[in-house]
């Protein structure tokens, strides 16, 4: 049973929601969060990236770095820019954003989840976390005293909840406003809470679309708060995090392209020789693959089609038959000589929302010899992996667009 609750959110003031609201600490760099944020003291980075406040040389992970966060979330509220529900609260948020020539829409439900349902596999993820990054987070947790963001969370299609979003975001909304980057954020607040709570304790699992670190950091902070509660219940607001919940159809994977620096000794001629030798290639004036098990190949200034054969697949390992392992174990590893692509400098990745144009922008430059373009994977494959617990690889989802912080914020107390 997935448990989902109501909260009484710290939210900005309406008429404030768009200077408060930021992008995800994850998306940016110091640089860029200090650039989004200049002129714009309310702006929500001053919370999920607080070092931009510090001087430029400061260790993002020192003390000062989660004070300055919890000193900037307190004077949101002291000085009445950010208020706090007066009681719980389930809401509705739409994101619309026109993606690669298509408007894109997807509406969710913003509810908080249970840490022991993250714990226990009813949330099931599909990335491996780094420990850095989870310590990071973590801490960012207890020093404010609350989730900033929240974890991006998908379910199979439900027809009940579909006809209660339905009903409850054709009122007006709490929050409606377009951001710098052209997305457009729409927050209702939901008539009938327990309708949900119900509806969702029906569904069965839930999964982790982006935010693993996010939903990592938040298990770990409730397991902290809950060591140091000698009169621990499990129904503290500490064993709760915030999440929206959207139904899988309604979401926009985009591919995650690799660049590789060299030939790893070869020629262009002998690099399409090798690829011939586990592939079917075909020059091609179009860079996208139709499908899957085939990929773009782009080559001293012309693309490639790189098809495998399907006889030659294991469709029934969810993992081994995904386009970015076997891109892996045929192509970049073998020929082109690249280990862990987690460590190997010789890799970089390209998301597909810069398009396969960004793509031959660097090899023309000569910063890169080849290129892949990859067919985005499909909802049913990142279900299969979660549910058969295993993890898929590094820069294999690219989920746009990107949930805000600081719209919603969910306190551990």
């Amino acid at each position: 049973m997935l448990r989902v609750s109501p909260f009484a959110a710290v939210r900005p003031k309406p008429e404030l929601a768009a200077q408060i609201a930021s992008v995800p600490y994850d998306v940016v760099n110091a640089q860029e969060a200090r650039e989004l944020a200049s002129g714009n003291p309310l702006s929500f980075l001053h919370v999920v990236r607080s070092e931009i406040d510090l001087p430029a040389d400061t260790n993002p992970y020192a003390d000062i770095v989660y004070e300055t966060a919890a000193r900037n979330f307190n004077k949101l509220q002291s000085d009445g820019s950010m208020i706090r529900e007066a009681s719980p609260k389930l809401y509705l948020y739409r994101q619309e954003k026109t993606l690669l020539g298509k408007m894109r829409s997807q509406l969710g439900v913003m509810v908080c989840c249970h840490v022991d349902d993250y714990n226990n596999g009813i949330i099931k993820k599909h990335e491996k976390t780094r420990k850095d990054k989870e310590d990071d987070r973590t801490r960012h947790v207890l020093a404010i005293n609350a989730n900033a963001g929240p974890v991006f969370l998908m379910y199979k299609d439900d027809m009940q909840l579909a006809e209660l979003m339905k009903r409850d975001s054709a009122v007006a909304p709490l929050y409606d406003f377009t951001a710098v980057d052209g997305v457009r954020h729409t927050v209702w607040q939901v008539s009938d809470e327990a309708a949900y709570v119900k509806a969702f304790a029906k569904i069965p699992a839930a999964y982790v679309a982006d935010g693993h670190h996010r939903s990592a950091s938040a298990a770990r902070a409730g397991a902290e708060r809950k060591a140091k509660n000698p009169t621990h219940t499990g129904n503290e607001e500490y064993n709760w995090f915030m999440g929206v919940m959207f139904p899988a159809s309604a979401l926009t994977i985009l591919p995650y392209h690799r660049v590789i620096k060299d030939l790893n000794g070869l020629t262009p001629e002998g690099l399409l020789e090798k690829v011939r030798q586990v592939a079917t290639v075909t020059e091609t004036k179009d860079p996208e693959p139709k499908q899957t098990l085939s990929f773009g190949m782009y080559v001293a200034g012309k693309w490639y089609n790189v098809a495998l054969d399907p006889k030659s697949v294991d469709k029934s390992d969810p993992v081994a038959s995904l386009d970015y392992v076997l891109l892996s174990d045929r192509i970049l590893t073998p020929i082109l000589g690249i280990g862990d692509i987690r460590s190997d400098k010789r890799i970089d990745f390209v998301g597909g929302i810069r398009g396969t144009a960004e793509l031959e922008k660097r090899v023309n430059s000569g910063e890169m010899a080849v290129a892949f373009a990859m067919h985005a994977t499909t909802i049913n494959q990142i279900m299969e992996v979660a549910d058969a617990g295993q993890i898929m690889p590094p820069k294999s989802t690219w989920f746009e667009p990107k949930l805000r912080s600081g719209l919603l914020v969910h306190t551990l107390d």
